[in-house]
């Protein structure tokens, strides 16, 4: 019987990108018809499709649709989200971690919409300063909360495989609203993301 793979592509997209790339290969010198690459052009297709998707995702309907009135006024933080985009300069992946806090002002949202906020900005063509203050806007814009923070730690491989090849070099952005401007606010944040908490 095997399996049954429930993945859903648009047929159209795929076959015009798996054209492409089938022509990609061959200005590449390759042979797109032998046995390893003759299902790479489709694969690459569906492949983009995937790690692409944040296109098709409203990160302000994912926010909206857990929002809950609160009293809490508090820090609220996720941190260590998984990140994995790819840079539109080269077309490679960078990955990494997003640790976000906000401080409600009379409205929380439910915590699994963070992270999914994060992938509906980082699945597009990203760089990863615009990738942080993207997801600051989506927070502060929906909760109107009293400050927002945004670290971003990623590995790029624009950096690591090409160029100047430096294998363990990362890069941090960071953005911060209202509150988290304050230097006080700022320092305990960083010091609870920073922190090994159990």
């Amino acid at each position: 019987m095997g399996y049954k793979k429930t993945e859903e592509y648009d047929d159209k997209v795929t076959s015009s990108i798996s054209d492409h790339y089938q022509d990609i290969l061959t200005i590449l010198g390759e042979d797109p018809k032998r046995e390893g690459l003759e299902k790479t052009p489709e694969r690459v297709a569906k492949s983009l499709q995937f790690l692409l998707h944040g296109y098709d995702v409203d990160p302000i309907e994912i926010m909206n649709s857990a929002l809950f009135n609160e009293a809490y006024d508090e820090m609220v933080i996720v941190k260590n989200i998984e990140i994995y985009s790819m840079c539109e300069h080269h077309m490679l992946p960078f990955f990494g971690k997003a640790h976000i806090a906000y401080i409600p002002n009379g409205k929380i949202v439910g915590l699994s919409k963070i992270p999914r906020v994060v992938d509906a900005f980082a699945r597009r063509l990203q760089v990863q300063e615009r990738l942080t203050t993207e997801i600051r806007d989506c927070i502060q814009k929906v909760l109107q909360p009293k400050g927002v923070a945004v670290v971003i730690e990623a590995s790029h491989m624009c950096m690591q495989m090409r160029g100047v090849q430096k294998q363990n070099s990362t890069t941090t952005s960071s953005s911060f609203t209202g509150a988290f401007e304050k230097d006080s606010t700022r320092k305990e944040f960083i010091n609870l993301i920073s922190a090994n908490l159990k």
